[in-house]
């Protein structure tokens, strides 16, 4: 029988141990690597993963490089793995984003785990599987956030400074009030923090 290679990419290790048990325990399923966050999954595909790896099963919110910039560097760079996401997170922002990265499954993390196994599989056949309750509900409101604004207010909801987040970015103080001031106008917020925390609520984040 050939098995499907799984990389998991969680920043919980009792959650990604748990994931790796559960996975393990089917036949058909081989669990290749467990990875801490996007960035660890991102360097272990890139340097010899993607010829071992048939699918990434992956969080959204992790540090260094979350679910979802994961999967839009696996798209951009046209790595030949599926990826399936399993997030807390029922955000129509958020699914909007991952499915314009090529990602075919998205499901939350209280669903059952025979729902996720019958995902996995059904995504490395080439299907879809998505979240039921989160496909009307997707669509409906658009991102309005260009990618350098979606940065400088994720940055700026941790904290950092207009200089800070500057240097974070390789941009000028000026240029990043300037993301900073277009995003808070698009989403009709007060300052910086209020226009963060909209976004964040939306999945914009």
């Amino acid at each position: 029988m050939s098995k499907i290679h799984i990389l998991i990419a969680e920043d919980q290790t009792m959650l990604l141990d748990a994931l790796a048990t559960i996975l393990e325990l089917e036949a058909e399923f081989h669990v290749v690597a467990r990875c801490a966050n996007g960035k660890q999954a991102l360097a272990y595909l890139q340097s010899n993963g993607s010829e071992r790896v048939d699918l990434v099963l992956t969080d959204i919110e992790m540090p260094d490089l979350t679910g979802l910039e994961l999967a839009q560097r696996i798209h951009a760079h046209k790595l030949p793995v599926k990826i399936v996401i399993l997030t807390t997170f029922a955000r129509s922002g958020y699914l909007r984003r991952a499915m314009d990265a090529g990602v075919k499954g998205y499901l939350l993390k209280d669903s059952p785990s025979d729902d996720l196994i019958l995902a996995i599989k059904k995504v490395h056949a080439g299907g879809t599987a998505i979240a039921p309750e989160l496909m009307v509900e997707s669509w409906m409101e658009k991102d309005p956030l260009s990618d350098k604004e979606r940065a400088a207010l994720r940055l700026a909801k941790d904290g950092l400074s207009t200089e800070q987040i500057g240097e974070k970015l390789f941009l000028s103080a000026g240029t990043v009030r300037n993301y900073l001031s277009t995003a808070a106008s698009k989403l009709n917020a007060k300052n910086r923090i209020e226009a963060a925390r909209i976004a964040h609520q939306n999945g914009w984040l």
